[in-house]
């Protein structure tokens, strides 16, 4: 006699493992109205002139603070805001100006190589989709979506270390790596708040929703969070 071919039993979650909820579409527009209504226009902290110095500047800051990338590229940009003023320049020269900043030799190379890839292949114009921009040396997805933001004014979501915390936290996209927090928000965030977004969830993450000490007494979202790291006197 033939076996009737029943569903598997899927096993049993591990006890006290839940998968994080998202917040519901209304928790998550209440969430933006309320970073807009105290800052309409949020701006990026990373000080620069162009299209191409905003490019350096988000190259430079990868495992640094925008305070320490500002105190650096002020000199370097007063001599070289072009690919081919930073190319005359030199690797040397540009090592030297970007030494305070971790990882600086490698940064200074790729800094030096993707002003050489704009000239060459780009026409010394920063591009303005993802896939050329991903082409230039020490440009992965998160610079790309800076960029794209910043300078094109395109609904990017770049998800930095701050982003990953306060969209978890919040349950606005949870998420166990960037990409899922990345993803998860162009879904969850309503299209008006789109460009603003990441702005405003890294300044919140940055100066209330911090890592080890959140400020949650003077968080505008404070009974909006249901988040374990709450720290509520």
């Amino acid at each position: 006699m033939m076996q009737e071919n029943r569903p598997k039993r899927r096993a049993p979650a591990a006890p006290g493992i839940t998968k994080p909820r998202a917040r519901s579409a209304a928790g998550i527009r209440e969430i933006f109205e309320r970073f807009r209504a105290v800052e309409p226009e949020p701006k990026g902290e990373l000080e620069h002139i162009n299209a191409f110095t905003l490019l350096v500047a988000v190259v430079l800051s990868a495992q640094a603070t925008d305070a320490g990338v500002n105190k650096a590229t002020r000199k370097l940009f007063a001599l070289a805001d072009t690919p081919e003023t930073m190319l005359a320049l030199g690797e040397s020269q540009v090592r030297e100006l970007v030494k305070t900043i971790g990882l600086f030799r490698t940064k200074a190379k790729n800094v030096i190589a993707l002003s050489e890839k704009l000239i060459a292949e780009f026409g010394s114009e920063v591009p303005a989709n993802r896939e050329a921009l991903e082409t230039l040396p020490g440009v992965g997805r998160k610079t790309a979506n800076v960029v794209l933001n910043m300078a094109f004014g395109e609904i990017t979501h770049a998800v930095d270390t701050h982003v990953f915390r306060v969209a978890n936290r919040l349950r606005i996209a949870p998420g166990k790596n960037v990409l899922q927090v990345e993803l998860g928000l162009e879904k969850a965030v309503p299209r008006e708040f789109g460009r603003h977004a990441h702005h405003w969830l890294i300044l919140h993450g940055r100066y209330t929703c911090k890592a080890l000490r959140p400020e949650c007494g003077r968080c505008l979202l404070v009974d909006l969070c249901d988040s374990a790291d709450k720290r509520v006197a």
